[in-house]
């Protein structure tokens, strides 16, 4: 069968790009436009403006009971938004928070969330609301001609382009939000200190931003908390229209208890999860100098967190600058002056321009209201007009109206009437002229003259007008406006304490097995061959140091490794494996640990008879993976590695080898090299002689001058005094001497005690 050859007339064709192109770029401008951004006159995105005047059509305002929320919502995506309900509602959720917003829109009954939990509010079928108060700054003058109306998504109905703020509502409440390719974040503000500067902006309008600022000293969060950011910040981002400030919670000290109670916590953040973080930080051992935290918030105080110190002796300061530096005590915000300017475009503005702009509008909003009242005037002084001519020949109007088949011409011809003076006496009832009193028409003639008159002034002169706004922002203020809440109080930047400083310093013995296990115990008096080992293990090497310091392990590829000693497994159980924490080659093992100063000097040494000295910060590894210190040559093993002396020493050090079949050498630390990785020198003499076997290096010790050498070979020991030592004195790469004859074998060599 033929197939049917695809007929593409009458539709339109185009490349894909263009399509594409033109499609995105008409979403990103709704987004911008009609979703994200809110515009600069009444500060409002659109939902929120059709949630606002779909309320009040509802005649929810703040005299009257509160309704379901889930009628407002109805009405809302029924007649103006045809979205979802629940991103409608949590709009709705948000306006009524009185921790989101500075000044709420919505007054609430039920449960609107928390400060913990913003988004665990109820369902809009068990919640009721209402508009606040504040709500009529937005919609009082609505009906008085003061904005535009649109036809509603589908035709049916009317809706405000915009709403006649009688305040700059996006300062007061701040708005945030994400659009395609830009974004805005504005922050809350105090009424009356905004309130002041739109004043002196319409006195002085060519004020700078610094003597704004006079005013608006910065912003003001809804949860109080205080405004740390220096004062060029707030000046760099209201001179243009970006960059960020620092807020930080408020706390004070418990007299009786000594403890911290944090009263005020930063906007937007979660006392919850601000107890979580502190938590974390006590149970990783970060906060020793903290026994608990608590949370005592009610009804009378919304924030009370208490952090209990252990002692009265901590620093309480320098322990909340490191929670202000490590929690959310202390946060950043953002800073976007980005708004919807009143020809409908976005931009970003700072706060100079804003206010220039919003005065702007409300200057014109309120023109447009004048006009709108003279009108109404002026229109009713001209049916008063006809009205006092019916008074005058009441008795000649009625012979008209009833002898006459079309009275109304007549009417106009006879008194020289308008249409629509004589359309008002013909609907005027009969009894209602009989009440008529010419003095009554002629008083409130006179009342609405006046009013004309002034209001005709009032749009002539520029100034007149300028002055009216001002007086209704200062009224506006004076019924609205509150105190800061949030203080300007310009800190420095919180500092962490650094790790060292948080964790005890103590003596610690960190002993490695020779499975590759680890375990760190209190004090150097430890035996590590009396502790308990898994069946299999034993023990290896231990070292002894402090808590605050860097452990340094060696394998037997030669690459060290560093953990802090404080983070290791306590010495009550048999330790955990290294490879849990580190990552060694594979089939590497460990085979020696270190620890100190970091200027401390150790040795490291091969078996094969090769090494040298390092300072201790040049093993330490800041990866998993270790790094790569002492070369080995083919065959060779790591020896553990021994300490040669402190940073502080300057004590000469000699160093003692065994090696061979019980051959000690015992020369100057000094002859070897200090490295910070390689292979080493010879530490002692290879065998002269054909056909001789290379020894290998059995075990090095370290000791100053006068100390005692202790042999160990198997269970027996035996102890060289300085003077006997003398006989195995040598210079580095000698033979050295031989041990007696039962000290052939030598496990490990130590100094003892003194």
């Amino acid at each position: 069968m033929k197939d049917q050859e695809l007929n593409f007339e009458g539709v339109e064709q185009q490349p894909l790009r263009t399509f594409t192109e033109k499609a995105y770029l008409d979403y990103s401008m709704y987004v911008i436009l009609d979703r994200a951004l809110p515009v600069l006159g009444d500060g409002l995105k659109p939902v929120q403006r059709r949630i606002i005047y779909a309320m009040s059509e509802l005649a929810l305002s703040a005299a009257n009971k509160h309704k379901k929320s889930a009628r407002t919502v109805g009405d809302v995506i029924g007649k103006y938004h045809p979205h979802g309900d629940s991103a409608c509602y949590e709009a709705m959720v948000h306006m009524a928070q009185p921790f989101t917003y500075r000044y709420p829109i919505v007054d609430g009954q039920g449960n609107w969330g928390s400060t913990d939990d913003p988004k665990s509010f109820a369902a809009m079928r068990y919640t009721e609301s209402r508009l606040t108060r504040y709500a009529e700054v937005l919609l009082e003058e609505i009906d008085a001609g003061t904005v535009d109306f649109g036809p509603n998504y589908d035709g049916t109905s009317q809706e405000p382009l915009i709403l006649p703020a009688r305040l700059p509502n996006l300062l007061l409440n701040g708005a945030s939000g994400i659009a395609v390719g830009m974004a805005t974040d504005v922050p809350p503000h105090n009424l009356r200190e905004v309130a002041s500067a739109c004043i002196h902006l319409l006195e002085d309008p060519e004020a700078t931003t610094r003597a704004l600022m006079k005013h608006v000293k910065g912003p003001d969060l809804p949860t109080g908390a205080e405004i740390v950011s220096p004062r060029a910040e707030l000046l760099e981002f209201y001179e243009k229209g970006t960059g960020s400030y620092r807020a930080r919670a408020t706390w004070e000290t418990d007299e009786e208890t000594g403890s911290v109670v944090i009263t005020t916590l930063p906007h937007q953040v979660s006392g919850s999860k601000l107890q979580e973080q502190i938590a974390q930080q006590i149970r990783d051992k970060k906060l020793p100098m903290v026994d608990d935290i608590r949370d005592e918030s009610d009804h009378e105080n919304p924030v009370r967190i208490v952090i209990v110190p252990r002692s009265n002796r901590v620093d309480l300061p320098q322990l909340m600058a490191h929670l202000f530096a490590t929690t959310d005590l202390e946060r950043s915000y953002r800073v976007n002056l980005n708004v919807i300017d009143l020809d409908g475009r976005p931009k970003v503005m700072g706060l100079k321009a804003l206010l220039t702009r919003w005065l702007e509008f409300r200057i014109g909003t309120v023109k447009r209201r004048i006009a709108y009242r003279l009108d109404k005037v002026t229109r009713r002084l001209h049916l008063l007009d006809g009205l006092l001519i019916v008074y005058l020949n009441l008795d000649e109007v009625i012979r008209i109206i009833r002898r006459e088949d079309e009275p109304k011409p007549k009417l106009m011809a006879r008194f020289q009437l308008s249409e629509e003076q004589a359309e008002m006496i013909l609907e005027t009832k009969l009894r209602h002229l009989a009440k008529l009193e010419e003095m009554k028409i002629r008083e409130e003639q006179k009342e609405l003259a006046e009013e004309r008159d002034r209001l005709d002034a009032l749009l002539k002169s520029e100034k007149k007008l300028r002055n009216l706004v001002r007086d209704e922002i200062e009224a506006d203020a004076a019924e609205y406006g509150d105190a800061r809440r949030s203080k300007i109080v310009e800190r420095e930047a919180a500092q962490a304490i650094e790790e060292t400083d948080l964790i005890a310093n103590e003596p610690v013995t960190v002993v490695l097995s020779t499975g590759g296990f680890v375990r760190a115990a209190k004090g150097h008096e430890i035996d590590p061959g009396t502790l308990s080992y898994k069946t299999g293990d034993g023990f290896l090497a231990a070292a002894r140091g402090r808590s605050i310091q860097q452990a340094v392990f060696l394998d037997s590829t030669g690459r060290s490794y560093s953990l802090p000693a404080h983070s290791l497994p306590s010495a009550r159980g048999q330790g955990e494996p290294l490879s849990g924490r580190l990552d060694p080659p594979d089939g590497a093992k460990f085979a020696g640990v270190a620890i100190g100063e970091p200027q401390d000097k150790w040795l490291l040494a091969s078996d094969a008879g090769f090494g040298f000295i390092a300072k201790l910060e040049d093993l330490f590894a800041r990866v998993r993976a270790g790094k790569a210190v002492l070369n080995l040559t083919e065959g060779a093993k790591v020896l553990c590695p021994v300490p040669v002396s402190a940073a502080d020493s300057t004590a000469p050090m000699f160093i003692a080898a065994v090696f061979g079949e019980g051959r000690l050498l015992v020369f100057a630390a000094k002859e070897l090299p200090e490295m910070a990785r390689g292979k080493g020198n010879r530490i002692f003499g290879t065998p002269t002689g054909k056909g001789a076997e290379p020894e290998k290096l059995v075990a090095v010790a370290t000791l100053a001058e006068g100390q005692k050498l202790v042999v160990w070979c198997a269970e027996r020991s035996m102890t060289l005094s300085w003077k006997e030592l003398q006989d195995y004195r040598g210079e580095r790469a000698q033979r050295g001497a031989v041990l007696s004859r039962n000290y052939r074998k030598v496990d490990r060599l130590e100094v003892a005690p003194t």
